[in-house]
Order: structure tokens, then sequence, then C-alpha cells
């Protein structure tokens, strides 16, 4: 097995966990927060595909799907157009409301296709790239990968937490 397979591999079951965290929920449900400085499943899920999105993009050299592909203007947010959620207040965390799961799930798995478009081409040697040499030690392609997918699946697992709060209340 290659590194681009199990990376591959991990990044489907990002998806996978995505679409149960927020199947069959509704705007109130997924809007809803266990406290008022909790944060909910729409925002936990938009947070994680907007980091996805940015931080994949940037490695690679492309546009954020946010941006190219209207999803920015869809969700209708009221915030910074390039805001990934990074830090946010809970004032902000509340702002980050969606009709529904189909809204979510469907910017997730646009920028899963453009992950997994990129994944497909990396050649081992590709691993060792350096994507970001504000860090010491400079982050190569390899680590933001991993960092990536590790900062998705802790996100998902806290919705699918939130998702149980809500369900069993």
């Amino acid at each position: 097995m290659h590194a681009k397979d199990i990376l591959i591999d991990g990044y489907n079951r990002i998806q996978e966990e995505v679409h149960a965290a927020v199947e069959g929920l509704g705007p109130d449900e997924l809007s809803a927060r266990p406290s008022p400085d909790a944060n909910s499943v729409a925002w936990l899920i938009w947070h994680l595909t907007r980091v996805q999105d940015d931080h994949i993009a940037d490695a690679f050299g492309l546009d954020q799907v946010w941006l190219t592909q209207d999803w920015q203007k869809t969700f209708g947010l009221d915030l910074p157009r390039h805001d990934t959620g990074y830090g946010h207040s809970p004032v902000k965390v509340a702002k980050v409301r969606v009709d529904s799961g189909d809204l979510l799930t469907g910017y997730y798995d646009a920028v899963h296709e453009q992950s997994l478009g990129q994944l497909r081409e990396v050649a081992a040697k590709d691993l060792e790239r350096i994507v970001d040499d504000r860090w010491d030690p400079p982050v190569t392609l390899g680590v933001r990968l991993v960092s990536v997918l590790s900062d998705d699946l802790q996100h998902v697992g806290q919705a699918a937490y939130v998702r149980g709060l809500l369900q069993s209340a």
C-alpha cells in the first residue's frame, strides 16, 4: 500500500463521518449548542470543511472551492469571505446557521472531490515538499495532509458527540 492510498482512505473516512453527523438533522438541531460557549454541528462541519478547503488549496496551489464554486455566496454567512472559523468567538459560532444538512454535505463533497483529485496524483517524493516555511521545522506536504486529516477527524467526532447529546435530550 502506498502512502497516498492511506491518505485517500483517511479522507474518505472524513466524508463518511460528515454525512453521518448531519444526516436527518433539521436546521434547529444543526444550529443547537449544548451550552452558550459550545460549537454546533453546523459550525463544526462548516469549519472542518473550510480548513480542508483552505489548507489543501494552499498546499497544491489551487483556488478554494468555497470561492470558485460560489459556496461562500450560497451559505450567505455574515463572515469575511476567507474566514475558516479559526479562533471564532461564541458570537461568530452562532452566525454559522444553515437551512439543511445538504448544504453542509454538498460543500464538503465538493472539497472532498478536489482533495481526492490531488491525493490521487501525489508521489512519495511530493510528500517531502515544503508547503509552509513559517514553522520550525518547516511543514512538508505530508505533514500538512496528516494535520488536516487529524483536525477534520477530531471535529467530525465532536459533531457526532453534539448530535448524540441533542438526540438523547
